[in-house]
């Protein structure tokens, strides 16, 4: 059974999810968690030490609550790039284009956080970019000499994350499947490009 702490993370998590930070209040957090004010105060003095635990949750969850899923099944490492975002796409379908990705959304809310929120929310986009990147690092072979591959992950990330916003103003997944497309051509001219190379020495 999860403890008090633990349910108040969750629940924050998912309200800021849904309706962001600023206008979730402590005490709607505290009825979700189903948890009186005074466990929630005990835990979390202030609403912006929620918001940094709930940063921590994601940042230590990736692996579990976004990678395993996606990447079930997929042995390629370039097809593990595009499951990722099809994930994100089966996310946008199931919420009809309502769905934001989380830290993308309080990125964009919080447009001048404190020091230590926003180096979490950096941490969270940084530890994206590592698991893209070593999907290529494995692909490294098949892959043009030279080629930067953490530059390739973090247009990877902007890709999904501009993708993902057009589809939540448009109330469509055209916009993310076009971005995919392009992306997905991308990739498709680089390993054309190596193939002429011999792929990327070791």
């Amino acid at each position: 059974m999860a403890s008090t702490r633990d349910r108040l993370v969750i629940a924050a998590l998912r309200l800021f999810a849904e309706r962001g930070y600023q206008t979730t209040t402590i005490a709607e957090i505290g009825r979700e968690a189903q948890a009186n004010a005074g466990s929630v105060y005990f835990f979390f003095p202030t609403k912006q030490q929620i918001l940094l635990a709930v940063l921590d949750r994601y940042h230590d969850g990736i692996e579990e609550m976004l990678l395993a899923p996606a990447w079930a099944g997929v042995g390629d490492p370039i097809e593990r790039v595009f499951a990722l975002l099809e994930h994100y796409r089966g996310l946008l379908v199931e919420s009809g284009c309502a769905y934001g990705c989380p830290i993308g959304s309080l990125a964009l809310e919080l447009h001048e956080p404190d020091p230590v929120v926003r180096e979490k929310l950096a941490a969270n986009f940084e530890a994206w970019t590592r698991a893209i990147e070593a999907c290529l690092g494995e692909a490294r072979e098949r892959l043009p000499q030279g080629l930067d591959r953490r530059d390739l992950s973090v247009f990877v990330l902007t890709t999904m994350e501009g993708a993902v916003m057009l589809a939540r103003t448009s109330r469509s997944t055209a916009p993310f499947e076009a971005a995919v497309r392009a992306l997905r051509d991308h990739f498709d001219r680089l390993l054309r490009e190596a193939s002429t190379q011999g792929g990327e020495r070791r």
